[in-house]
């Protein structure tokens, strides 16, 4: 089978290219590398006989012809090119909004004219500000105000999912929309404030660890191999289409205690280092309180359950940091 994954080349991109290369699939990437890195598939065009069911092209999704090539070449596309973190987003308004909106309506478009499979991955950014849990696929979503740019990037996700439903309601189209809750993992960077590896790079670096806020905030995290499992499943099955499913972990934690649990896992004498949310992101930002989902919808469907533990998921990242840092 051939796979059409977009922003393949970045942290969840490139762990699903690898399972369909493993699976014996061919995998066709393409990437702007404005937040993904070549050197997340290097050893894929190394490995054996991968290289030969690889195909990475750098371009931007915005190019509809090299777009229709690659849709029309595959039987199955994942969405998952878009403005990501925090950080990138604030700084960058108009491009983010721009990228998750018009590019998530060129891959609709063109894989509704061809006739392809596709799901599109969204993010928990979606439910906004509410602080109950678990969050469920049918809740209401609350925003903050649009001087609030924060809340550009959930609302632009949101409209990728409403542009996937029409298209599924009108057309038929075989759509999935999977919203994802914190994913971490090996490849994952801290540049653009993932959490997890942002905070483990600061105690292996023997640096005070910077907690936004008080602290106080809950987070659940889930390993990509987790994820990339689901998506390969869901994208496979009828009654996925045309749905919306968390994909996520169970265990809530606060960012206080996931520090010290990084600081425990690495030992490190690190301190911690408390700083106002005004002062590390500017009057743009306001947080989520709490972001637990409910995943009995998905749990249904395919039997998604994932067993890797916190601490499983930050001794895997730790180890593939410290190699990094070690120069292995």
């Amino acid at each position: 089978m051939r796979i059409l994954i977009t922003g393949g080349a970045g942290f969840i991109g490139s762990h699903l290219a690898e399972a369909y290369l493993e699976n014996g699939d061919e995998v066709y990437i393409i990437d702007d590398l404005s937040t993904g890195s070549l050197d997340n598939v290097a050893h894929l065009k190394q490995k054996g006989a991968y290289h030969r069911r690889l195909f990475v092209h750098i371009d931007t999704i915005m190019n509809r012809d090299i777009m229709m090539e690659l849709v029309g070449t595959c039987e199955v596309v994942h969405h998952l090119a878009a403005a990501v973190g925090v950080e990138y987003i604030l700084n960058n308004p108009m491009e983010s909004i721009t990228t998750n909106i018009q590019g998530t309506e060129i891959v609709l478009e063109l894989c509704n004219k061809f006739k392809k499979r596709v799901l599109i991955a969204s993010t928990s950014e979606v439910y906004g500000k509410h602080t109950h849990a678990p969050l469920i696929e049918t809740d209401n979503i609350i925003y903050g105000p649009s001087s609030k740019f924060r809340w550009s990037y959930a609302a632009s996700k949101l409209m990728d999912e409403f542009m996937s439903l029409a298209y599924f309601r009108t057309t038929g189209l075989q759509v999935t929309v999977a919203r994802l809750f914190n994913t971490v993992g090996p490849r994952q960077t801290g540049s653009y404030g993932m959490v997890i590896p942002r905070l483990v790079g600061q105690a292996l670096r023997s640096e005070p660890l910077t907690i936004y806020g008080d602290g106080n905030q809950t987070r659940t995290f889930t390993d990509v191999k987790d994820v990339v499992w689901a998506f390969m499943r869901m994208v496979e099955i009828e009654e996925a289409f045309g749905q919306v499913f968390n994909v996520g972990g169970r265990e809530e934690v606060s960012i206080l205690a996931l520090a010290q649990r990084i600081l425990a896992a690495t030992g490190s004498s690190s301190e911690l280092q408390f700083i106002p949310y005004d002062q590390a992101f500017g009057k743009d930002f306001e947080d989520m309180q709490r972001r637990v989902p409910g995943i009995e919808k998905i749990n249904a469907l395919i039997g998604f359950d994932p067993k890797t533990s916190l601490d499983a998921i930050l001794t895997r990242v730790v180890n593939y940091m410290r190699k990094r840092t070690d120069g292995v």
